[in-house]
């Protein structure tokens, strides 16, 4: 038979010339499976003829982007209902895997939700919805509205399991009652003679079987229609066996003493009320573990008050355009994301930075939608709304951490997948075992056995074993300003040993203060003179010296002549008086003897400041010095990492000299310095050659490309787009504890992934063999499935009340 071939188009981005497009087409060509590959530089689109048994999309799109280029891709949500149990959830990944033009799909149970990444030219989120209803589902695109229509029929789907849970429970009573009577230890408990009568229990058994339990029939016949089998299988085959076989001894007894005979009615009606309250807790339990996303969402304000040719209007937050002209009263929340135009006040923003110390703002500094005004009257422009909001930005990531899968839930996936047949087997065998060997001729002491082990083995528990705690973990981190960007993230996490920092903006300020004052004048009026001429300058050290000045509460003059010279420093005439403040050149240009101060200044410059020298009327009259100072907290989070056993670095482009200086405050030994942006990636790539796991911290472009290189890529929430963007993890708060707290969270959390799976492998290997050698009834069978699935879930639910 002829292999299959498939072709597919890609849209290729990053093409300059016609040199990009021979490269791709060669790189494509030479892949294991690619039959032809054809580049068009005028389209930007591959064609690409694949064997899909050797290779796919994936694949392809891997090798366009490990070429340097890069696969114009797009990522859809879509709701799912329908699903029952974790084969539910493996069959729809796998139907959606098999599209062509999907490059990855990511089925989440917990959420029902799938995550698709596809190739627009070739499949639509249309295509898809067909292929999940072709599978038995329900899809939709995820957007907000039917996101809030999601969540209503989650809390209607839990209302409904609540009423068909107490009308099974009783009409269940009755027979429970009944197969109490059987029993040589309560033969003295009264049973109403009605309860014994078949007739009256096939009555009782019968709106259980067929309308409490039609939700498994219904899911049973869709798994089996499309040659695959779930959880609704076991459960309908279970079941049913018993009613059946009940309603054939039913039939039987017609004629004969109807007390004498064992019916098995109660069976299958316990079985399902059991099975629904257990999907009642789970729904239950579900809900609870996206509290993370319902918080962040709680924090937005529902209204804004806004300016509107001069008319102050309350509107929904819907209707805020950009421009807008927004007015904040104290105690009110921001409404969105905007900038200053008039007041000033204190703002809480320890709802997205964790910081709890409310934030002093004025005229030109941003503000962030959700946090607090606290103390000041503020009006505000409306720069980002909407979906481009800090908050919106955060939730979204939240969500799609909680919506993905990490490594360790593939072998769960795998199992669950092929599990559900091979149950079905060790129950026939189970059921022949019996009646021709364990008890020979005894038909219902076999058939209860095979019940048991159908009912004890449902894969619920390790369906929900990964999800549940990947949605509880990287939700509890989102509350303190950590956010992982995927499940694979934060599983990585855990195994790093190796943390490179980058200096300026993560370990330090990020900016330069004023740190020393040295002179042979009156400290005040040389304060004044340097200030006022450096006053004019733009350089950054300038600005440092003179906010340093006006922090000691000293006004400045305006200068009558002011002249920067470039490479040296500044020359002013202030008061009548020629002030410079630069360089030693600059002074040896002027011929100010400096000689007696070059071991001060030297001394300073160990400590990594910049020392700069001033003179007045060209004689020497002191040095004043700024540097970029480390933030409180990173000598500490420093200690926590090392405490951890975890290797620190400090990466830099500054010199040797000022790098060791800030890395002896930190207590960093390893330093790596004057290294230029691209390098960054360079020295994180030599250290993974060595066999490191490395979480690369940075907070600026330059250390983008190194971010993206690192095992882990941990951006400071403080930091530029750019950096986030290239992230695998942003810490919002820009304190370096997080990072240390980031390490904590991915390590309980795979802790409790382990705990899930390794009770639910283990409930379902010591289970099926102990419901095959008889020590279980089928209804203990059902609570005990029942149970699996909820303490998963329960368990999961620990990992929101860690504290950090």
């Amino acid at each position: 038979m002829s292999e299959k071939i498939l072709e597919s188009q890609f849209q290729i981005t990053g093409m300059t010339c016609a040199a990009c497009a021979t490269r791709i087409e060669k790189g494509l060509k030479k892949m294991e499976g690619v039959q032809d590959a054809n580049v068009n530089l005028a389209l930007e689109k591959a064609t690409v003829k694949y064997n899909p048994a050797v290779t796919g999309p994936a694949d392809i799109q891997k090798k366009v982007r490990d070429l340097g280029y890069d696969v114009l891709t797009k990522k859809t949500e879509l709701i799912l209902t329908g699903m029952t149990c974790a084969a539910c959830a493996a069959r729809i990944e796998k139907g959606l895997d098999k599209m062509e033009g999907v490059i990855n799909a990511t089925v989440n149970l917990a959420l029902e939700k799938a995550a698709v990444e596809y190739n627009p030219s070739i499949v639509s989120p249309k295509d898809m919805i067909q292929r999940v209803e072709k599978l038995g589902y329900g899809a939709s695109v995820k957007n907000e509205d039917n996101d809030k229509e999601a969540v209503d029929h989650r809390l209607k789907e839990i209302k409904t399991q609540e009423g068909k849970f107490i009308f099974s429970l009783i009409l269940s009573i009755p027979l429970l009652w009944a197969m109490a009577g059987h029993f040589t230890f309560t033969s003295s408990l009264y049973v109403p003679e009605a309860f014994m009568n078949p007739w009256v229990q096939m009555a009782l058994a019968t709106p259980v079987q067929f309308y409490i339990g039609k939700q498994f029939y219904i899911g049973a016949y869709k798994a089996l229609r499309n040659k695959s089998a779930n959880m609704d299988v076991l459960v309908a085959l279970g079941t049913s066996a018993a009613y059946f076989y009940s309603v054939y001894l039913a039939i039987e007894s017609i004629g004969n003493n109807t007390h004498s005979i064992d019916l098995y009615f109660e069976t299958s009606a316990i079985l399902i009320t059991l099975i629904i309250l257990g999907k009642l807790f789970e729904a239950k339990a579900k809900g609870r573990s996206s509290e993370a996303i319902k918080k962040l969402m709680g924090l937005q304000a529902k209204t804004a008050t806004v300016l509107r040719n001069g008319v102050e209007k309350v509107i929904p937050l819907e209707e805020v355009v950009v421009g807008d002209i927004m007015l904040v009263k104290p105690g009110e929340k921001v409404p969105v994301d905007g900038e200053i135009l008039e007041g000033r006040s204190a703002i809480d923003e320890s709802m997205i930075t964790g910081e709890s110390v409310p934030v002093d703002k004025t005229v030109g500094d941003t503000v962030i939608g959700a946090t607090i005004n606290k103390n000041g009257f503020i009006k505000i422009k409306a720069t980002k709304v909407g979906k481009d909001t800090a908050l919106s930005q955060i939730i979204k990531v939240v969500e799609e951490a909680q919506g993905s899968k990490a490594p360790i839930q593939r072998l769960a996936d795998s199992i669950s997948g092929i599990f559900v047949p091979i149950v079905v087997g060790i129950a026939i065998i189970t059921f022949f075992v019996w009646y021709l060997w364990a008890a020979p001729g005894d038909f219902p002491e076999a058939l209860e056995k095979l019940i048991a082990v159908l009912v004890i083995a449902c894969p619920c528990a390790l369906g929900l074993a990964t999800p549940t705690s990947i949605m509880a973990g990287s939700g509890r981190a989102a509350e303190y300003g950590i956010l992982f960007k995927g499940g694979e993230h934060l599983e990585m996490t855990h195994r790093i040993d190796t943390v490179v920092l980058d200096k300026t903006g993560t370990i330090t300020n990020g900016a330069p203060v004023l740190t020393d004052v040295r002179t042979e004048m009156d400290e005040k009026d040389f304060l004044m003179l340097v200030g006022s001429a450096e006053k004019q300058s733009e350089h950054p050290l300038a600005q440092a010296i003179v906010e340093g000045i006006k922090e000691r509460k000293m006004a400045l003059k305006n200068a009558e002549e002011f002249e920067a010279i470039p490479g040296y420093g500044i020359k002013a005439m202030v008061d009548g008086k020629e002030v410079l403040v630069g360089t030693r050149r600059l002074m040896n240009k002027y011929n100010v003897e400096i000689n007696h101060v070059l071991d001060q200044m030297e001394g300073l410059e160990k400590q990594g400041k910049t020392a700069m020298l001033a003179a007045i009327n060209g004689s020497f009259a002191g040095i004043v010095a700024v540097a970029d100072t480390i933030k409180e907290t990173s000598a500490e989070a420093v200690n926590r990492l090392k405490e951890m056993g975890l290797e620190v670095i400090m990466i830099t482009g500054d010199n040797e000299q000022t790098a060791r200086a800030i890395a002896k405050q930190a207590g960093i030994e390893h330093v790596i310095a004057e290294v230029l942006p691209e390098g960054k990636a360079e020295e994180v790539k030599k250290l993974q050659q060595k066999g490191k796991k490395v979480a690369m911290v940075g907070d600026g472009i330059n250390d983008a490309p190194a971010l993206a290189t690192a095992d882990i890529g941990m951006a400071i929430g403080t930091g530029t787009d750019v950096a986030m963007e290239a992230a695998d993890i942003t810490l919002i708060r820009g304190d370096l504890n997080s990072i240390a707290d980031a390490i904590f969270m991915s390590k309980i959390t795979i802790r409790n992934i382990k705990q899930n799976l390794f009770w639910a492998f283990a409930y379902n290997t010591l289970g099926i063999p102990v419901a095959a050698i008889g020590f279980l009834a089928p209804w203990l069978a059902g609570a005990a499935m029942a149970f699996s699935s909820v303490s998963v879930v329960l368990n999961a639910l620990r990992l929101q009340r860690v504290k950090l």
